[in-house]
């Protein structure tokens, strides 16, 4: 690995010929003599990531931080969990430091930095690292995204703030009600640009853009670069270093990957299998559908896990006590679609699952990107049917790796006949001679599948029923039509209905 020569004294000292990083494994971490101080960061932004505990920076940090510092355009590629964050958020504090001030007035807080990401949650997790790394600088940070009230974003953005984390939608929404004035903006970055422009974020990123002083400086970072990608951020980056720590959309080393087999109708029981044989206590699993994600919970929480689901279905609020609760461990496992494969950061996070493989090929790079996060080791299994056989073969090609689905061995699947097994059998005919005894305690006990027998999820039995209530109506009748003259004419006239006219009601008399 070839690290980028400022400032260190034994390396050149001319960088504005070097437009490409050598990549570096992902097992490589930096250099041990290199630490953040040797970036010639403020004391305020050492003191707090000394609060944090971080002392070396990642291979991405020691590649990025100098780079930005020079006012590069970069575009850095670096698996899921190596420390892109801090890579920009860093350096963009140290720049700003020159404008820090402590004054009340809005208007010398103008936003010089916007950071866009394409998810609410990435954007929370964001802006959660940039206010740690700034807590102890005058400069000020918010975050808005949508699902949320704009009034308390709107108060914040009229106080003036530096620093802007948000998605691309809400972030116009503000600038149509002149809640924010992007034109003093000195720094742009998108975060997950790949997943942005897939998302299809285009027109509102080429509007936000337009927005923005022509000089700036852009950065992009992501887990993944495709060639499409690079050619259409190329229309807008200036002369862009790239940095790839890695090889592009390669996998963390740090994370065992293994594929069972299981049928699609089997799948939720895996899951329950794995859990229990494992006793995972924190796992996030992983549905292609908003449907599937619930319905995956709800039989969890059936058999006594502490699940929640997290998808586009669910409100803002919803979706963050979810994600609080999980990372409290007030919730062992947390069910979502890929609306949570970005930016989540979970402390050493020992094992995702993919309920489903991904249709697109690059999300599980970053699924299984939330497990073996800073150097940590972790778990990512994921179910195979027949079905997903092209979708196994688009992981393959992205990642250059080729995996054989093993048998999950000792599950039992709860939705088959197979789930009845004779011993509980055998309980339930002791159940039955209860009955026969007349017992009515055990008269609605549990049953077991027997041929010939009545279905334990067949409809109830219906009751008796009084046949009086089911015999046709026959209107009776009184005693003066029941006596006819000898005549056999009826003395009783019919009375004529009164039918109100359409338009003036009925004619007076």
């Amino acid at each position: 690995m070839r690290v980028l020569p400022w400032p260190y004294p034994d390396l050149p000292a001319n960088m504005s010929d070097i437009q490409t990083a050598t990549p570096s494994t992902a097992s490589e971490a930096a250099p041990a003599a290199i630490r953040f101080e040797d970036f010639g960061l403020a004391p305020q932004i050492l003191r707090a990531l000394g609060d944090q505990g971080y002392v070396h920076p990642t291979p991405i940090q020691a590649e990025a931080i100098p780079v930005v510092l020079k006012g590069r355009d970069v575009m850095g590629a670096a698996q899921t969990g190596t420390g892109k964050t801090a890579g920009f958020s860093l350096p963009i504090i140290q720049l700003l430091l020159a404008h820090a001030n402590t004054s009340m007035s809005p208007a010398r807080h103008p936003v010089r930095a916007l950071i866009l990401t394409p998810t609410r949650e990435l954007a929370d997790q964001v802006a959660e690292n940039v206010k740690a790394y700034a807590q102890h600088t005058p400069l000020r940070s918010t975050v808005v995204f949508g699902g949320m009230d704009m009034k308390p974003q709107t108060v914040i953005l009229k106080g003036g703030v530096e620093i802007v984390i948000a998605t691309p939608g809400r972030l116009l929404d503000h600038v149509e009600q002149k809640n924010i004035n992007l034109g003093q903006v000195q720094m742009l970055v998108m975060d997950e640009a790949d997943r942005m422009l897939d998302m299809g974020f285009l027109p509102d990123l080429q509007r936000i853009i337009n927005l923005l002083p022509k000089q700036r400086q852009n950065l992009m970072f992501s887990a993944t670069f495709s060639p499409e990608i690079k050619k259409l951020a190329g229309s807008f980056l200036k002369n862009p270093v790239t940095i790839e720590v890695a090889r592009s959309n390669a996998t963390n080393e740090n994370v065992t990957q293994i594929i069972y087999k299981v049928e699609e109708n089997a799948k939720s029981d895996a899951v329950s299998h794995i859990i229990r044989e494992r006793g995972l206590k924190q796992v996030i699993v992983f549905s292609n559908t908003k449907i599937g994600a619930s319905r995956v919970a709800r039989q969890l929480i059936s058999e006594g896990v502490k699940a929640s689901a997290i998808h586009g279905d669910k409100s803002q609020g919803e979706r963050m006590q979810a994600l609080e609760q999980f990372k409290n461990g007030e919730v062992e496992v947390l069910v979502a679609t890929d609306v949570a494969a970005r930016g989540l950061d979970i402390a050493e996070l020992p094992c995702v699952i993919n309920y489903d493989l991904p249709y697109n090929a690059e999300d599980y790079v970053h699924r299984i990107g939330r497990t073996g996060r800073a150097g940590a080791k972790g778990d990512a299994i994921s179910f195979y049917a027949e079905k997903d056989a092209r979708l196994l073969q688009d992981i393959e090609k992205l990642t250059k790796q080729k995996f054989v689905p093993a048998e999950l061995q000792g599950m039992v699947v709860r939705g088959s006949r197979e789930r009845f097994s004779s011993d509980r059998g055998r309980r339930d005919e002791g159940r039955g001679r209860s009955e026969r005894n007349g017992s009515a305690r055990d008269a609605h006990a549990g049953h077991s599948y027997t041929p010939g027998a009545r279905s334990p999820y067949a409809a109830p039995r219906k009751q008796a029923v009084d046949p009086f209530f089911t015999q046709p109506y026959e209107p009776s009748q009184s005693p003066a039509a029941q006596e006819t003259p000898a005549d056999g004419k009826s003395s009783i006239k019919p009375q004529k209905t009164k039918v109100a006219a359409l338009l003036g009601g009925t004619p007076k008399r």
